[in-house]
């Protein structure tokens, strides 16, 4: 068990900077970035800040996410920001991933688990650093775990998540969802069928803009559910969001999904931990009403704020919870509005794993 994570080491914004800093100034710290090397601008954000900091002592795994028939602007868009990586992290390796089988399966998860594993952490390795900023559900899921494990495997090897935010950037990459959903890879648990309970699934999809088609078509995938209750970010920067997408999700909620409006659950939009306490809260109340009863199956489908899924990405992994999800064909960035300013990025950090907390594992009863 992972007690530590509820009140587990985390920065914000310009305290991240401050930690970093400070802790990676060290001489003794080796550091290795794995990180996207996309289309989304905020790809290079983490890898500048570190290697301001670290220099020569900074590695780097940056992964290329690649799908069918990408736009000229958006490959464009990849190629800058993997060229500046090169730059900023000379040596470092770039692992190009292919997100789909020839026959149309999402083996995204597959494929960078055996990537990975071809490419080890260095034993002189002390602090691993997983950037989700720009990684897709289906690549960064698994990553993250193998990763944690690793780390966790290691004696005095620390993990660290960092993640750049922000919701109104966000809300100009549109999507097109593949055709069918399917677990992420390392997060379907097995379930005793021959059992005497009866499995009653509850279903937890985080509602975000322009992702109504993906959560409709996981919703069938899934199947019946005992409750369905959908994740939306509260408080958030702009204070409508959440509004927003209860209007946005209105014919889903109520004539899809018929859920009951005391069965929406809230998390920040900034804080991960939030996300993380609020599912792992949700876990043990459905335990204890449905012992004896039921067998639980809580399904995640974490398909907006990456902070958000930091937080899911925590319980899924700390509670054995399914991860349910739509592998994403194609994306399309939408200039914004000239008249809107970006208020722009947030950065979050967190320590998961690592010596910092091995006073607090000899501290518990």
């Amino acid at each position: 068990m992972r007690s530590h994570w509820s009140n587990c080491i985390t920065h914000f914004d310009a305290d991240v900077d401050g930690f970093v800093a400070d802790y990676f100034s060290e001489p003794s710290r080796r550091v290795l970035l794995v990180a996207a090397a996309g289309f989304d601008p905020r790809s290079q954000r983490v890898a500048r800040t570190l290697a301001s900091t670290l220099g020569p002592r900074l590695t780097a795994i940056f992964i290329r996410e690649e799908r069918p028939a990408p736009s000229g602007k958006l490959l464009a868009a990849a190629d800058e920001n993997e060229a500046a990586l090169r730059t900023i992290v000379p040596g470092c390796t770039i692992l190009q991933v292919e997100i789909f089988a020839d026959d149309g399966a999402p083996v995204g998860g597959t494929r960078i688990v055996k990537l990975l594993g071809q490419n080890p952490v260095p034993e002189d390795i002390t602090d691993v650093v997983l950037d989700l900023s720009a990684l897709s559900t289906g690549v960064g899921f698994p990553a993250a775990m193998m990763l944690l494990e690793d780390c966790e495997a290691a004696p005095g090897r620390t993990f660290h998540l960092m993640i750049v935010s922000n919701p109104e950037l966000d809300d100009q990459i549109s999507s097109v969802p593949s055709s069918q959903a399917s677990a992420v890879r390392g997060f379907a648990p097995p379930i005793d069928v021959g059992g005497d309970m009866e499995i009653a699934q509850v279903w937890i999809p985080q509602l975000a803009h322009g992702r109504a088609a993906a959560l409709t078509r996981i919703g069938v995938a899934i199947g019946k559910c005992y409750k369905i209750c959908p994740l939306l970010p509260f408080p958030a920067r702009n204070p409508r969001r959440a509004d927003d997408l209860l209007s946005e999700y209105r014919s889903a909620l109520v004539d899809e999904w018929a859920v009951d409006p005391r069965d929406v659950v809230y998390a920040s939009e900034r804080n991960p931990l939030d996300s993380y306490r609020t599912l792992s809260t949700l876990k043990k109340r459905f335990d204890r009403t449905m012992a004896g009863t039921y067998q639980l199956r809580m399904v995640l489908s974490p398909v907006g704020s990456k902070v958000l899924a930091a937080g899911a990405l925590m319980a899924a992994i700390e509670h054995k919870m399914a991860v349910q999800y739509m592998e994403t064909e194609s994306y399309t960035f939408l200039e914004g509005d000239e008249q809107h300013q970006d208020p722009g990025d947030m950065i979050v950090h967190l320590v998961l794993s690592g010596p910092m907390y091995d006073s607090y594992a000899t501290s518990e009863p």
